[in-house]
């Protein structure tokens, strides 16, 4: 029997609701072989004992205590001994062969370093949730294509970096440009690692024939809540301050101000604009930090030619943005 190239990696928080779809459709994967490997954040729903009783080809890590995506997701690379990691949300239904063709394009080229799968709305198969990352100039990341019709984005394409909730990582890469950063505990963690790879010189890509069905929010709750913009206006300040050389902060502080702007009104209109503003103070302090200055990507003048592509790819990015693709 072949080795197992891949270990999949599934942060589970109360996901009851979820997580026997989940790994029913594990179960269903041809083509290549792979281990499971759950990490539980504590959970108190009976998610945990469903996992433990009902899937016993799965390893289970558990956590005594809610420690966030980011710290989750690293455990689980960390125990995986495998080249490659792709990791899962748990309220995620994949199709048959998902392995199989993130496994075949993360192996065309070394210089990949993610590869993102096409996620299908569990409301509407025929509407994307999203074909990887996008982001632009004005701070701001972005689902490429969501709530669009899934079949406009049927082409693989480098993307700026690839949704964790369902992407297969080169992990010999993360070794060099580092893992997940845990200051981030959830949102945007995905964004900085994919904009680190991009910095060293490294691919992402989207590949749409690697299909997954995405419920969307389950841990948080909903699209816009209290938890998650709190937490994702933080680190939308702190990728820029930890990713960023100064002289590029300064060049896009035009740019950036007008997109805090711009979202502190749209929060404002859903009764939230305090603390949007709040949290990204909270991000700008945190990257400047003693702890966050540990994770700040180093300038180096070889690096120069990568900056300026992401340069102009954020601005493309906000044409993407706009256009809505």
């Amino acid at each position: 029997m072949q080795e197992p190239k891949v270990t999949v990696v599934i942060p589970n928080y109360n996901g009851i609701k979820y997580i026997r779809d989940c790994m029913d459709s594990l179960r269903g994967q041809k083509g290549e072989p792979f281990h499971i490997l759950v990490i539980d954040n504590a959970s108190k729903d009976g998610s945990l004992e469903i996992l433990q009783q009902e899937y016993q080809e799965a390893r289970v890590i558990s956590l005594k205590e809610n420690t966030g995506f980011c710290y989750a997701v690293n455990q689980g690379i960390h125990e995986s001994k495998t080249p490659y990691v792709i990791l899962l949300n748990n309220d995620t239904i994949v199709k048959p062969d998902f392995v199989k063709k993130l496994v075949d394009t993360i192996e065309e080229s070394e210089d990949i370093f993610s590869v993102s799968a096409q996620m299908l709305s569990m409301e509407d198969e025929r509407l994307l949730d999203g074909a990887g990352d996008g982001y632009c100039i004005l701070g701001w990341a972005y689902s490429r294509g969501k709530g669009q019709r899934a079949e406009r984005y049927n082409k693989k394409v480098n993307i700026f970096s690839a949704c964790a909730g369902a992407a297969i990582y080169r992990k010999s890469i993360m070794e060099q440009i580092g893992y997940f950063d845990e200051n981030h505990f959830a949102y945007l963690e995905d964004v900085d690692i994919g904009y680190r790879a991009g910095i060293y010189g490294y691919r992402n890509v989207y590949e749409p024939a690697a299909k997954v069905i995405h419920a969307g929010s389950a841990a948080s709750g909903s699209r816009y809540n209290e938890f998650k913009t709190k937490l994702a206006s933080a680190n939308s300040a702190y990728v820029v301050i930890k990713n960023l050389p100064f002289l590029l902060i300064l060049l896009n502080a035009p740019f950036l101000l007008l997109g805090f702007l711009v979202k502190a009104c749209f929060f404002a209109r859903k009764k939230m604009g305090m603390l949007y503003i709040k949290g990204y103070w909270k991000g700008i302090k945190k990257g400047f930090s003693k702890e966050g200055r540990k994770y700040h990507v180093k300038f180096r003048l070889k690096y120069l030619c990568n900056y300026i592509k992401l340069e102009i790819w954020q601005i493309f990015g906000l044409v993407g943005y706009l256009i809505k693709y």
